[in-house]
């Protein structure tokens, strides 16, 4: 073996899988938006996450169901946010376009 560097383009290249960056937007979703749930006595459903992953970039859709009365803007917002920058940090994989859908409101009262 000699002590030759091998340039950084020859080495190959890492592909992190799509249920991977799902993984991590859904869970970082869900921990942004636990505060607003808090009142509710329960922790928020697993938002879906729909990825379309390039080599330099991510596309995701992020599914999300609040908790209403509640300003559902700034709460997709905090999401959004809180996803783009664990994504970016966790796989190194800029988000170039995310997408939020607000698919259900949950009112506050007892659970059922």
């Amino acid at each position: 073996m000699s002590g030759a560097v091998v340039a950084a383009g020859s080495r190959g290249r890492v592909r992190i899988a799509d249920r991977v960056y799902a993984a991590i937007a859904a869970r970082a979703a869900q921990e942004a938006l636990a505060p607003a749930w808090a009142p509710h006595g329960r922790r928020g459903p697993l938002p879906k996450v729909t990825v379309l992953a390039t080599r330099n970039a991510v596309r995701l859709t992020l599914r999300l169901e609040l908790p209403f009365p509640a300003d559902v803007a700034a709460l997709a917002t905090t999401a959004r946010n809180a996803v783009t920058t664990e994504v970016t940090a966790l796989t190194g994989t800029p988000v170039s376009d995310l997408n939020v859908t607000v698919d259900r409101l949950h009112p506050a009262g007892p659970r059922r």
